[in-house]
């Protein structure tokens, strides 16, 4: 079942991740290169170098869920800048496929 929603905080890994990684070095990556505590209920982001696939980690009560998409075409959108924290209708746009171009 999919468990997140608006309240939660999510927080994109601002490098290339290896999609081979589970659990215990997504938990790693967490604690080492961002800062956070992996058991702290946010959800955490990390996408391959291709951008088409996509893990979310997240602490439930009782152990993680570890989320996984592979996009059969296509990629996932690049965000604008190096923003770290997301909202959840980004992270839904992202999920989607579905990039917002702004005009100028």
């Amino acid at each position: 079942m999919f468990c997140l929603s608006s309240s939660h905080t999510f927080l994109l890994y601002p490098k290339v991740c290896d999609m081979r990684k589970g659990f215990n070095g997504l938990c790693g990556i967490v604690t080492n290169e961002l800062g956070r505590t992996a058991h702290s209920g946010e959800v955490f982001i990390f996408i391959n170098r291709k951008r088409n696939q996509m893990k979310l980690l997240h602490w439930e009560s009782g152990g993680f869920v570890l989320y996984y998409k592979r996009l059969e075409e296509g990629t996932f959108a690049q965000l604008e800048g190096d923003k770290l924290q997301i909202n959840w209708s980004d992270l839904v746009l992202m999920i989607e496929g579905i990039q917002i171009l702004k005009s100028n």
